[in-house]
């Protein structure tokens, strides 16, 4: 009786799990990528749309679920697509939200586990596989370009600057003397939000043990005071310290509060990080939109 019962369970299961796949509109999953272990890394949120959204909804949401990325995933016949929010805005690239996504892909069973997942983003397509128990994400380079420090950034940061490189993403990547110098940095978010055409500031300095650099990441212009932990910045700090260092493949910390590790491969014209994920909760987006508003009125109809 109790394995026919079990029986029947599992299939009552199988039933309310298809029922509620059959009624639910977008499926809302929160990732830790960059991880150890849950509420650790970075977290992303990975909404797959049942639907194409205008822009304005995808903001709106992105600025409701508050992560520090929210990545939109639209499966159609022949492809998966791609695209990143920050709570404010629209972003070029984001790695770890890519990490995020294709961790979704598998575990939600869009891809086979075995397959690699291509990404069709305004970036190009993005590969992303497993190798053993990481998850490997193909990036484009964004190649470091020596430059001189806005005026008072040593004062906004609070250290002394060895060295400032800005990329194609709009990030600068300061260099500073060493791994506690950027661990116990407190800079002034609201004057480094107001450098000029910049996204965001990366501060990074050799790394300390089995650690080949480590690194922090600010962007209070996107609403992001601290990253947890950055890909797309390591696809500036990983061929800065590759050159430094005359290796290939390099392991880097993130230094936040979280904390997070990403092993950094520079292949030409392509970085390739990877780091583990952990899905820490599931849901489901209402059917709402941007423009569905109904004011409180003073009887309360």
């Amino acid at each position: 009786m109790r394995s026919i019962r079990g029986s029947r369970e599992r299939r009552d299961d199988v039933h309310l799990r298809r029922a509620y796949d059959a009624r639910m509109s977008e499926r809302v999953l929160l990732i830790d990528a960059f991880a150890s272990g849950p509420f650790t890394g970075n977290p992303a949120a990975v909404v797959i749309l049942a639907s194409d959204r205008e822009e304005v909804w995808l903001r709106a949401v992105a600025n409701e679920l508050g992560a520090p990325m929210t990545a939109f995933l639209r499966v159609t016949n022949d492809s998966l697509h791609l695209r990143w929010f920050a709570p404010t805005m629209e972003v070029h690239i984001c790695g770890h939200a890519t990490m995020a996504a294709a961790h979704a892909v598998w575990s939600e069973g869009l891809v086979d586990s075995g397959e690699d997942v291509v990404f069709a983003t305004k970036r190009g397509d993005l590969r992303c596989r497993r190798d053993g128990a990481l998850i490997e994400i193909d990036l484009p380079i964004a190649t470091p370009e020596s430059c001189p420090p806005p005026s008072d950034l040593e004062e906004i940061i609070g250290a002394r600057v060895i060295s400032v490189h800005r990329n194609s993403n709009g990030s600068l990547v300061v260099e500073v003397e060493d791994a506690e110098t950027v661990r116990s940095l407190a800079p002034d978010l609201s004057r480094l939000a107001l450098l000029p055409d910049i996204l965001g500031v990366a501060v990074t300095a050799p790394g300390e043990g089995a650690y080949d650099c480590v690194s922090r990441y600010f962007a209070p212009a996107c609403g992001i005071d601290e990253d947890p932990v950055c890909g797309s910045a390591h696809c500036t700090i990983g061929p800065l310290w590759s050159e430094r260092l005359g290796k290939t493949t390099l392991l880097a910390h993130q230094a936040s509060a979280r904390g997070g590790d990403l092993r950094v491969r520079v292949a030409g014209d392509r970085v390739l990080l990877g780091g583990r994920a952990v899905t820490s909760m599931r849901g489901v987006l209402t059917k709402q939109t941007a423009h569905e508003k109904t004011p409180v009125s003073a009887t309360g109809v």
